[in-house]
């Protein structure tokens, strides 16, 4: 295997990081490598504690295709044991554990997506039952031996909920120790996680040292904002995306609605999804930024060929090039789509109430969200704005009902 030169690969590992563990001692093994001809085994680990993935999710595996396009081995580590223990990562209380059947379906779910992204003939998959299963009652008190109670309680979650008398159950301190022996088991040379889980990650460089192995190298990610994140004072605030808060872009979701969500971040937020989200070469992202501060190119056109770039990934350059004409027609000329999902309600002779069409059309999550768009005046039937929730759709149709400038829906009341 002929490696690229050594600052070559760094420039496209780094691209991003957060905490690099330790670089002179990366560089070095990237340099061995490269001479042996031999590559890296780089780790990751995954929970399937959910069975949809969103783009959030989806910077530690691209990450993973930037080793994989410099001819590492890429391993991806399904946390099916783990998953049952549950990790306290973050928590302020003990996390519910999954049942096997659970872990399981999530497992499914997620390898049929991480291959969106990841080469499946340059991916080892692995499962950590494997291992762990097999560990035994003798093994654990064995792998709890590495570590001191007084070190794990040195970790910022664990402290919080001490501290505020809140209880936290033994079978939580197994967690990071089960992660840590991942990398022992697999002999992981790097290791890669959100910030999130740098104690987790700095466990396994522990015990890999503990049990004789050669310490891996850390490399964490950041929490991908939102997309309503904006720049304050020169740096990217926002909170993480998340489902909950509504600020994601789903990789299932229809490629229309992805292709408008991201459209919709800011022009600052976009080189931060470019570098964290796009595979395309770190020089080549370079130059079009140069292109766009110089005005040589509309920040426009970048995030276009971006949204399509993140929605081929996922239904193909097909769907994602529609997307993208679709979106200029509806968006930028204010026309209304050529398909949309259709409804049929019983109206009784009397209407419908707009409330309920909003909300059984799927047009908004909640009757609160419908009374707001409704108040902001975000809300049109047949291109006549609606802002009183005691407004009647009339028996009729088919009537196309907007709510904001990306959501449609062809309703007939009977």
């Amino acid at each position: 295997m002929v490696f690229a030169p050594v600052d070559e690969q760094l420039a496209l590992i780094l691209r991003g990081a957060v905490d690099v563990l330790i670089e002179d001692e990366l560089r070095a093994k990237l340099k061995a490598s490269r001479e042996s001809g031999k590559p890296l085994r780089v780790k990751a680990g995954f929970d399937p504690t959910a069975p949809d993935l969103h783009i959030g999710h989806t910077v530690l595996l691209t990450k993973l295709r930037h080793f994989q396009e410099l001819g590492h081995q890429v391993i991806f580590l399904i946390g099916d044991f783990t998953a049952m223990i549950g990790d306290p990562t973050g928590r302020s209380a003990t996390r519910k554990a999954l049942t096997r059947d659970e872990v399981v379906a999530n497992a499914e779910t997620y390898k049929a997506q991480v291959f969106k992204i990841l080469d499946p003939d340059k991916t080892e998959v692995r499962f950590n039952s494997e291992w762990l299963d097999q560990l035994g009652s003798v093994g654990i008190i064995e792998l709890t031996a590495k570590y001191t109670v007084a070190r794990m309680m040195e970790r910022e979650d664990f402290k919080t909920r001490y501290a505020a008398g809140q209880a936290i159950s033994v079978h939580e301190f197994l967690y990071p120790l089960m992660q840590g022996y991942d990398s022992v088991a697999l002999e992981a040379d790097v290791e890669l996680g959100g910030t999130d889980q740098l104690f987790n990650l700095l466990m396994g460089r522990h015990l890999q040292g503990q049990y004789g192995k050669r310490a891996q190298s850390v490399l964490t990610m950041p929490l991908l904002e939102g997309t309503d994140g904006r720049l304050v004072d020169g740096v990217i605030t926002g909170k993480k995306m998340s489902k909950s808060l509504g600020n994601y872009v789903g990789i299932t979701e229809p490629p229309l609605e992805m292709f408008g969500k991201l459209m919709s971040i800011t022009d600052d937020l976009m080189w931060r999804y470019a570098d964290l989200l796009s595979t395309r070469p770190t020089a080549e992202l370079k130059a079009a930024r140069a292109a766009v501060d110089g005005q040589a190119m509309n920040p426009r056109d970048f995030k276009i060929s971006l949204a399509k770039e993140i929605i081929g990934r996922y239904h193909g350059e097909a769907a994602a090039d529609e997307a993208a004409t679709e979106w200029m027609r509806i968006f930028s000329k204010r026309e209304v789509p050529t398909e949309m999902a259709e409804f049929s309600f019983a109206g009784n002779g009397e209407g419908v109430p707009v409330l309920v069409v909003l909300k059984d059309a799927d047009l908004v999550a909640s009757g609160g969200e419908a009374r707001r768009m409704l108040k902001q005046g975000a809300v049109s039937v047949d291109g006549e704005r609606v802002d009183s929730p005691e407004h009647l759709v009339t028996p009729g149709g088919p009537y196309v009902i907007k709510v904001g400038k990306k959501r449609f829906a062809q309703v007939t009341i009977l």
